[in-house]
């Protein structure tokens, strides 16, 4: 066919959907840090990465021999490149895959695990290296540039926040400025109940001029299978087209002579390429999906849908033309949706929560202030995007100016904020109420108690489902104890600090590449029921003799140097882990009466205080809302009892705790 009509992409997207990895921070850390070992061999100085099979499959092998990936890619040199593409895209390393100076930036602040605040919005400091790397990144397509963070920026400034679907479905269209203009406008309307997200998609792909020429050649020549293929836009091959012209012979039977073909029909959605596509058609046009049914029922069995009740040849091809390209698009964008997140959320200042996507309340306000001026660069390229420059290098649009981000803070939260410190602590009080929020909706005492089950038989796809899957599961079981913890101790405490996790701007843990989690450290006030303290909490999946070999030694370490480093502070440790190794109780007992010495031998204390109690007691405690004044008292019990170390735990531990049922 003489006429061929060319592809344009309409959305954008952040990275390559082949790249969707858990643990997505620890993963990038993870990932620079190898590259960096992999450069600096001697074999490898000089090499070029472009169009070097051969190099590519090598670093294929140098990460499946550190254990950053498992399996066997069936093309490693691909596999290679599309590990790293993501971080290229976003400037962490250039075309040749070495590590820029915003990428050595990032694994800088890795290497130190020194990720504190240090700048006016309050974000950890890698976070801010992302976030600087996110306004710079950008897509360049079909002759077209837009920044697709800049653009969300804008976008979620004037809309207050994203729907998922609408995150989803309409931000990636935002390629210019009359469409990101439209999409905002859609929004209103939908939110207004004047439209929804499907007809504002059909908009902006009925706007560009290859749409346009594709339905006017549908409907100007004789329909076969070569001009549905050629119609349809299928850019990895026509083959891939030819299933729509069974389903346009099918509907066009049904509309137009009363087909008894409902099976066929659905038959025919079953033969399209992408099953999440063949999905859409079949919900489109089928009040039952199953296939008995449809049988039995026929074309009664089928949803009055415009195409069905066409009244005309044109009228016909034009619904067909929308239906396809509009389950096609959505099924893209549905698959950008996860790939988008990702990148964003590096950034610590965007929330999803509740099913909306909106800027934590800070950066929210910092963002207003420089809005009407994010549009003179969300559509332009910049040379810069390898570079670690401060945000007014970028754009001088981007200069935080102190005074009035304060004052608009003050504002949104209905109180004075004159500086830091006082920032600070609005800002605080706002994450406390998120994330009591939180616990109620998604970690309430049921959740817990089925989250350590979950841990106890390590069904960690199940614990990433119910948490996150941005942190490894270790770190999972700290920030669920941590969580556990602050419900036992009546929501008082802060447990924000006390768990010293890295936590996204939704509150949930990340896991850095640098391991080695914290202890939980609590501090308790005096009350009528205990004395002034220091609780330190470590937690831990090992078991059998490895719980002896990784714990034993680090446990009574922690607490021995606390309590050298805080002479008049009274401090005891609790051990919690899913199965408790009975030299470790052991261990643990003894520390009673042994001196533990500091590093020069000159210093030390004499007995420690080291509880260990198992997730199964846990679960008890919390079921029972068993609270911390309780629990202090069994377990100072626990310790001035005697007994050997099976006997001590199953009386003083286990049968106290099964005193709350």
């Amino acid at each position: 066919m003489a006429n061929k009509i060319g592809f344009k992409s309409y959305c954008w997207s952040i990275g390559t959907t082949s790249y969707r990895t858990d643990n997505f921070n620890m993963n990038i850390e993870l990932q620079l840090k190898l590259l960096k070992e992999f450069w600096d061999k001697p074999e490898n100085t000089g090499k070029v990465w472009t169009g070097n099979k051969a190099l590519q499959e090598e670093y294929y092998e140098f990460l499946k021999g550190n254990d950053f990936l498992k399996g066997d890619a069936s093309r490693p040199d691909k596999d290679a490149r599309e590990k790293t593409s993501g971080l290229r895209d976003i400037g962490l390393l250039d075309d040749e895959r070495n590590i820029t100076s915003a990428g050595k930036a990032l694994l800088d602040i890795a290497e130190s695990e020194d990720f504190t605040t240090d700048n006016l919005l309050e974000i950890p400091r890698d976070s801010y290296v992302y976030f600087k790397q996110l306004l710079k990144t950008y897509n360049n397509f079909g002759g077209k540039v837009v920044r697709p963070f800049v653009v969300f920026l804008y976008v979620v400034s004037k809309t207050e926040y994203l729907t998922y679907d609408e995150f989803s479905y309409l931000l990636p269209l935002c390629i210019d400025k009359k469409t990101t203009e439209k999409v905002i406008d859609c929004i209103r309307a939908s939110r207004a109940g004047r439209y929804n997200y499907e007809d504002a998609i059909l908009s902006v792909l009925m706007d560009m001029d290859n749409y346009q020429q594709a339905l006017q050649l549908l409907q100007e020549k004789d329909v076969n299978e070569e001009l549905i293929c050629v119609v349809g836009f299928n850019r990895k091959s026509a083959k891939y087209g030819k299933p729509y012209y069974k389903l346009y012979q099918i509907l066009k039977g049904i509309t137009f002579s009363k087909d008894e073909s409902a099976l066929e029909l659905y038959e025919a959605t079953k033969k399209l390429t992408n099953s999440k596509v063949g999905g859409s058609w079949r919900k489109y046009f089928f009040r039952s999906s199953a296939r008995n049914v449809i049988k039995r029922e026929g074309i009664s069995g089928l949803n009055s849908v415009p195409i069905l009740n066409a009244a005309s040849k044109k009228e016909f091809n034009e619904q067909f033309f929308r239906i396809m390209h509009l389950f096609k698009a959505k099924t893209t964008l549905s698959d950008y949706f996860d790939l988008n997140r990702r990148y964003f959320r590096t950034s610590d200042i965007v929330l999803f929560e509740d099913g909306n996507v909106k800027l934590d309340v800070l950066p929210k306000c910092y963002i207003e202030n420089v809005a009407d001026e994010l549009l003179s660069v969300a559509f332009e390229a910049t040379d810069l995007l390898t570079e670690d420059v401060a945000l007014e290098e970028i754009h001088p649009c981007l200069r935080i100016d102190a005074y009035k981000l304060y004052q608009k803070l003050g504002g949104v939260l209905g109180t004075t904020v004159t500086d830091k410190d006082s920032a600070r602590k609005v800002i605080k009080d706002e994450r406390y109420a998120r994330f009591n929020k939180l616990i109620d909706e998604k970690f309430d005492t049921n959740a817990l108690v089925t989250l350590f089950t979950h841990f106890e038989n390590r069904n960690d796809n199940e614990i990433r489902k119910m948490v996150t899957d941005n942190a490894d599961i270790p770190t999972i079981f700290e920030y669920v104890l941590g969580i556990a913890w602050y419900v036992i101790s009546g929501r008082e405490g802060d447990v924000l600090d006390y768990m010293n996790l890295s936590l996204e701007a939704d509150l949930l843990p990340k896991t850095h590449a640098g391991g080695g989690e914290a202890d939980i450290v609590w501090k308790y006030n005096q009350t009528e029921w205990y004395p002034k303290h220091t609780l330190l909490i470590e937690a831990t999946l090992a078991d059998g003799s490895n719980q002896r070999r990784m714990e034993m030694e680090p446990v009574s370490r922690h607490l021995g140097e606390y309590c050298l480093t805080n002479p008049g502070d009274e401090a005891y440790c609790v051990f919690v882990t899913t199965f408790l190794n009975t030299n470790v109780i052991s261990d643990f007992r003894a520390r009673r009466y042994m001196e533990y010495y500091n590093s020069a031998g000159t210093e030390y204390i004499t007995g420690m205080k080291i509880l260990p109690i198992q997730t199964s007691e846990l679960k008890v405690l919390l079921q029972f809302d068993a609270k911390y004044s309780q629990i202090y008292r069994m377990l100072d019990k626990a310790h001035n009892s005697s007994g050997a170390p099976k006997e001590w735990y199953e009386i003083n531990i286990v049968q106290e705790t099964s005193f709350y049922k």
